[in-house]
C-alpha cells in the first residue's frame, strides 16, 4: 500500500462550512487542474473524469465523520484501487485541511504515478483554500 499525503493548508472558513462543501462531489471539479481534466461528470455522491486524456478516475463518497473527515474511494473502473481521506481540523476560526491517499499500486506503477499524484493532492489542497477563501472574502 502506498500512502500519499498532501501538505496541510489553512482554509478561511469554518470546519462545518468546509465539510459541507467537500461532501458534495460536484464541487471537486473546482479542485482539479482544468488543463489536465476532461470528460467531467458528477452528482452529489460520485464524480468521474479523465486525467490527461488517458485514465478515467471515479471517486465515490462512501462515508464521513461529521465536520472532520470525508472518506472517498475509487470506483470499480479506476486503473487502481485507492481510498482518499479528507481530514479537517478547526484551527482558531479557520480550518486545516489535508488529503491522504492510500493506493494499492504495484512497484512499477508507483514509480510512474507517485510524484504526479502527490502534486495533484497538493494542488487540490491548495484549491480548497483558494475556493473557500474566495467565497468568504
Amino acid at each position: 500500500m502506498t500512502r500519499i499525503e498532501s501538505k496541510k493548508v489553512q482554509v478561511n472558513c469554518s470546519q462545518a462550512e468546509c465539510f459541507e462543501f467537500l461532501t458534495d462531489m460536484n464541487n471537486y471539479e473546482l479542485l482539479l487542474p482544468k488543463k489536465n481534466i476532461s470528460d467531467w461528470s458528477s452528482d452529489y455522491k460520485v464524480c468521474s473524469f479523465r486525467i490527461q486524456k488517458t485514465y478515467k478516475l471515479i471517486l465515490e463518497h462512501v462515508s464521513d465523520t461529521p465536520s472532520s473527515q470525508i472518506h472517498i474511494k475509487s470506483g470499480e473502473k479506476s486503473p487502481f484501487s485507492f481510498t482518499l481521506n479528507v481530514n479537517l481540523t478547526e484551527k482558531e476560526g479557520t480550518t486545516e485541511a489535508q488529503l491522504i491517499c492510500d493506493a494499492d499500486i504495484n512497484p512499477f506503477l508507483k514509480m510512474m504515478v507517485q510524484k504526479p499524484l502527490n502534486n495533484l493532492f497538493n494542488y487540490m489542497a491548495e484549491r480548497i483554500a483558494v475556493v473557500k477563501g474566495q467565497e468568504t472574502a
